[in-house]
């Protein structure tokens, strides 16, 4: 069984990323499994468990290059999907830490008390974590299968907010939010800005409408770059530090 779980097909690896980790050259690794269905994804081979994924490595491929690259990379991204849910991600954090690595995770904000299991570990409290804000959390239901059990979305992500609040500085955590055209309105930036930090880094990224979960969404505009730049710019009256990525 320890095998297995170090031999078997895990996730999919970035091995050299600039734009992934904040100040730090790194790997990005993106694990199987996640408790939503955002329409727009388009990692929605690794969202669907029964889905096909190709070019999956293991974790013993993993920190094969992990350790051939620790002269170069200081950083290790770990991603989804969503990591909080996959059973590998607590020695993933451990066995990278202890190789000298920093680590990132990103999350949807979700999970909190998952997340709280993890920060409050200091053999695995991450160095950097980044919250995947989708839309005004009243509408999260918009995001989930109708299998999937529907969490207070509200409560988890206040808590998952106010758990990074208390336990990084703003340089060490940042807000994303992608630009989804019927997702995302001045309405839902407002409702987001509510309950997001005050001093948090706010970062928008445009929707790109291919290999969406959703083939709808293919059908979808994206915002134009003037009307994005209108949407951070009306987030900046809310959150100071908001930017289009």
């Amino acid at each position: 069984m320890a095998d297995i779980f170090w031999t078997e097909p895990s996730g999919i690896l970035i091995k050299t990323t600039l734009v992934d980790f904040p100040g730090r050259v790194a790997s990005t690794f993106f694990l199987k499994g996640c408790n939503l269905r955002c329409p727009y994804c388009y990692n929605h081979q690794l969202v669907l468990l029964n889905g096909k994924v190709e070019n999956l490595v293991s974790l013993e491929e993993l920190f094969a290059h992990l350790e051939k690259r620790k002269n170069v990379l200081t950083g290790l991204v770990i991603s989804g999907g969503e990591p909080l849910l996959n059973q590998k991600t607590k020695e993933i954090i451990r066995k990278a830490k202890a190789l000298g690595y920093k680590i990132k995770l990103d999350t949807n904000g979700t999970l909190s008390s998952l997340l709280s299991d993890i920060i409050s570990n200091p053999e695995l409290k991450p160095d950097f974590i980044a919250i995947d804000l989708k839309t005004s959390p009243a509408r999260y239901n918009l995001l989930t299968a109708s299998t999937t059990a529907k969490l207070n979305y509200e409560k988890e992500i206040k808590n998952t907010l106010n758990l990074i609040k208390e336990n990084y500085t703003p340089e060490n955590y940042e807000i994303r939010t992608v630009l989804v055209p019927g997702l995302v309105n001045t309405e839902d930036i407002k409702c987001m800005a509510e309950i997001i930090p005050l001093e948090a880094s706010w970062k928008f990224a445009a929707f790109e409408n291919h290999n969406c979960l959703d083939v709808e969404y293919t059908k979808i505009s994206p915002y134009t770059k003037s009307e994005m730049e209108d949407l951070v710019s009306y987030a900046k009256n809310f959150v100071k530090d908001s930017s289009l990525r």
